[in-house]
């Protein structure tokens, strides 16, 4: 598992993020509904950056999905880190806000 943070680039144009978005969109609702990501979501205190707990084998196979984002690989950054769940809530569903 991983928790990957995606920040888009401050010196990116509103008019160029805007019309990147529906893609950077696309892309992570695909993976999370096919059960790669199992937690997304923007951060509260930073504007165009958000987390995501990714459930996949390896690095390279997050990799590679981190390649289809119309962000990927000049106009965000993406910090990566292994993570190993130690203990998981039940009603981990019911924190989910909007």
């Amino acid at each position: 598992m991983f928790i990957i943070t995606i920040t888009v680039s401050d010196a990116m144009s509103s008019e160029q993020y805007e019309s990147l978005f529906s893609g950077h969109a696309k892309w992570f609702r695909h993976h999370f509904l096919t059960g790669t990501f199992v937690v997304v979501g923007p951060y509260a205190d930073r504007e165009r950056s958000g987390g995501i707990i990714a459930n996949v084998e390896s690095r390279d196979a997050l990799t590679t999905i981190l390649k289809e984002d119309p962000y990927y690989p000049d106009l965000a950054t993406y910090d990566v880190r292994p993570f190993i769940a130690k203990m998981i809530a039940e009603n981990l569903h019911q924190l989910q806000q909007g």
